[in-house]
């Protein structure tokens, strides 16, 4: 299959290999770099055909050194399309305001016929000029836009481009997802400014605006719909060969028979060619070529009459990674278009068969690749007022034109199955209308109405968010039940940290380790798919941002943080033999186990034997406030920080594998004997493992021991219980 001519690239090379002024740019120096940043340059800032499913033979690519000019500072150079925050823009500095201002020359072989500019994205507001004659004005972070610039053009060589930037990030109520001002936790550097291809193509006046393209896998075709004026000729291919064709009048629906269609699948992802011709007056006027896929997908019952989303007619259980989209070097722009395709060939291999694109839009050409490699897509609308303290009023009609955008810019690709329009809350408004709206829009897709909190009950499924978890809805009658996010295991990798500070859900201190919990997370959410209804699961994630370490590859991409292979099968539902479990130090989960504790602050040898704790208090545990996920309180506990200690027999043999079994709200530290044994920051909501320490281990005598903990508490519920598991692993 060939969906874009090799010879594409050579115009636009002829401009990028122009003088670029290029000794007066180079990469900043940031905190992390990816190994496709050392690929970047002036001479090929992402030199590819930015639309693979409207493609031309003729373009000319903007791409490279623009001059830019930020507020008083004097005029620099910035390297396009990298956001002006990117160490690869050469600049690393966030701007509200900017303009950016190059020169082109219209190649004379376009001579006659109409110049049509492209931006794949600005962000957020762009005021585009053209030899000092407004063009128009685009507001939307995340979508594709175009000018007609043939009137704007000079007689002379030379003309000149300005595009005048505004972007109020969290300062505005427009959609901006992960984007902030102030970046920390789960919010990150933000994007400003040109972030995608900016080209120039050459029309016919009559030409094809846009194509619509919706498999109809019930009745074998594909209904066409294309955007123009005059009469359309559509021929499919299949590794070459004509398979069908249709012709009629353009702007009309028509129905391309695919007669026994090879269908799409994450197991076989196989597109078609498409080449549609416009003519008027008898004569060819412009010509494109496509491709799509043949794939249905909708709710239907399985066997068990469970309600599921149905690929192509079969429950296809999905697993997927939450991929954020963000480069350490590149902010929301990859540094290469190889960049962008080894993240989704790297879920594929991972045994992925779906992601969920977490509010961020990409560029056409990500979503090229997971059609072209099989990934499922559920895409997310980024949302406005994401995790602030400070929200501004929400642009409701500039949401739902964004909306609206985002499904029409990308409703070609037949790797997306799921619009979710809102995520935990954030921005949430008009929830019921706004579903009926993409579903009138695009009948063809699954809606996700809330993706973690405040479900509306309308959409196609119903969506939890669960940490660690996994857990499941209920499914409904009308709506599959998904885990929309879970996980969240985090280990920070040395010289692979985009900051000293970093954190994760729920940390772990080996890749060993990660991939050991990896499995049994897996494990149970594959469970849930027969036990609970559950139809798809969303782990978080898949690759670390800034100082969120939770990711299974670091943040530049470099380190794998999982053992590939054993993640891959436990993905695919391979799931690992379960070990041989038993409690050996028990917790209170099922009978009280009296503690004595204190809430004041002992003194500094409280964990070691010799340490009197009779002014202590008594009690069973487990300790904490009522209605704290997970917890059984048994004695309440309401301050800061606890203390405890117990004492316990020791018989069983180190070699089973001795380890921690600990509900934790919020962080934990584990003595035994006086010797740190254990330690976890964060939370859990229910009794997880935790490694034991090797000094924990060596500590731990036959006979009576100590164990001694202390948990921090800093919001919302508390609790703490502590017991001891032996494990013995079956054999692989």
């Amino acid at each position: 299959m060939q969906h874009m001519p090799r010879n594409l690239a050579v115009l636009s090379a002829l401009l990028l290999l122009a003088p670029t002024h290029a000794a007066e740019w180079k990469q900043a120096e940031g905190p992390l770099k990816t190994r496709w940043a050392k690929d970047v340059s002036p001479a090929n800032a992402l030199p590819e055909y930015p639309r693979p499913q409207l493609v031309r033979s003729d373009w000319l690519n903007l791409n490279g050194l623009w001059d830019i000019k930020v507020g008083d500072r004097p005029e620099t150079k910035i390297l396009v399309p990298y956001p002006i925050e990117s160490a690869l823009s050469g600049i690393m500095k966030h701007a509200d305001r900017m303009t950016y201002r190059r020169t082109f020359e219209v190649p004379k072989g376009w001579s006659g016929r109409e110049v049509m500019l492209h931006f794949g994205a600005v962000d957020w507001e762009a005021k585009v000029s053209v030899n000092g004659k407004l063009l128009g004005v685009h507001r939307g972070g995340y979508d594709a836009f175009s000018f007609d610039i043939t009137a704007a053009l000079k007689s002379a060589a030379a003309q000149e481009l300005t595009v005048e930037v505004f972007d109020p990030t969290s300062d505005g109520g427009q959609p901006r997802g992960k984007q902030t001002l102030s970046p920390g936790g789960i919010m990150y550097t933000p994007t400003s400014g040109i972030w995608q291809t900016v080209w120039l193509e050459p029309v016919a006046h009559a030409h094809i605006e846009s194509l619509h393209l919706v498999p109809d896998l019930d009745n074998a075709c594909l209904r066409l719909t294309v955007a123009g004026t005059g009469t359309v000729e559509a021929v499919a291919s299949d590794e070459g060969k004509p398979i069908g064709s249709v012709s009629g009048d353009a702007g009309g629906q028509l129905k391309l028979a695919i007669p026994d269609p090879r269908l799409w699948s994450p197991a076989s992802p196989h597109l078609y060619d498409l080449r549609v011709t416009l003519k008027s007056g008898g004569k060819d006027v412009d010509s494109v070529t496509s491709y799509f896929g043949m794939r249905k997908i909708a709710l239907g019952k399985d066997e068990q009459g469970v309600t599921r989303p149905l690929l192509n007619g079969k429950f296809v259980f999905q697993v997927g990674p939450l991929d954020q989209g963000f480069w350490p070097d590149g902010i929301y722009t990859a540094p290469t278009d190889e960049a962008l395709r080894w993240d989704v060939a790297e879920m594929r291999r991972l045994g992925f068969n779906c992601a969920r694109k977490h509010i961020k839009v990409e560029p056409d050409r990500w979503y090229y690749w997971c059609d072209k490699l099989g990934l499922m897509v559920w895409q997310d609308m980024p949302s406005v007022n994401s995790y602030t303290n400070k929200p501004q009023p929400i642009d409701v009609p500039q949401f739902k034109t964004e909306l609206e955008n985002m499904v029409r810019n990308h409703w070609n690709h037949p790797a997306i199955i799921l619009w979710v329009i809102f995520n935990e809350a954030q921005g949430q408004h008009d929830t019921e209308a706004l579903v009926a709206e993409v579903k009138a829009l695009d009948p063809s897709r699954l809606v996700n109405n809330a993706s973690g909190n405040d479900d509306k009950n309308c959409g196609d499924v119903i969506d939890m968010h669960s940490y660690p978890g996994p857990g499941s809805p209920k499914p409904e009658v009308q709506r599959a039940a998904v885990l929309g996010e879970f996980g969240g295991l985090g280990l920070a990798v040395d010289g692979h940290r985009w900051a000293a500070a970093n954190w994760g859900y729920k940390g772990t201190p080996s890749m060993e380790a990660l991939t050991r919990d990896y499995e049994k997370l897996l494990a149970k959410a594959w469970k849930l798919k027969d036990s609970a209804g559950l139809s798809a699961v969303i782990y978080t994630q898949l690759t670390d941002v800034e100082t969120e370490c939770n990711g299974l590859l670091t943040y530049d991409r470099a380190v794998n943080k999982v053992i590939a292979e054993r993640a891959a099968a436990v993905n695919s539902g391979k799931l690992p033999p379960e070990p041989v479990i038993k409690q050996v130090v028990p917790t209170s989960q099922l009978k009280g186990v009296t503690w004595r504790f204190t809430v004041d602050a002992p003194a500094a040898d409280w964990a070691k034997p010799a340490f009197s704790d009779a002014a202590w208090k008594e009690g069973p545990g487990g300790f904490g406030t009522a209605g704290t996920p997970g917890g059984v309180v048994r004695s309440e506990w309401k301050s800061a920080d606890i203390w405890l200690r117990r004492s316990f027999d020791w018989t069983a043999d180190k070699a089973a594998a001795p380890a921690w079994l600990v509900h934790h709200d919020e962080d934990v530290e584990i003595y035994i004997n006086g010797v740190l044994a254990g330690k976890a920051d964060g939370f859990s909501s229910e009794y997880e493992e935790m490694p034991m320490t090797p000094e924990g281990l060596a500590a731990l005598k036959a006979g009576t021991n100590l164990l001694a903990v202390h948990c921090h508490q800093t919001t919302g519920g508390q609790f703490i219980d502590v017991g001891i598991i032996s494990e013995s692993a079956a054999p692989r």
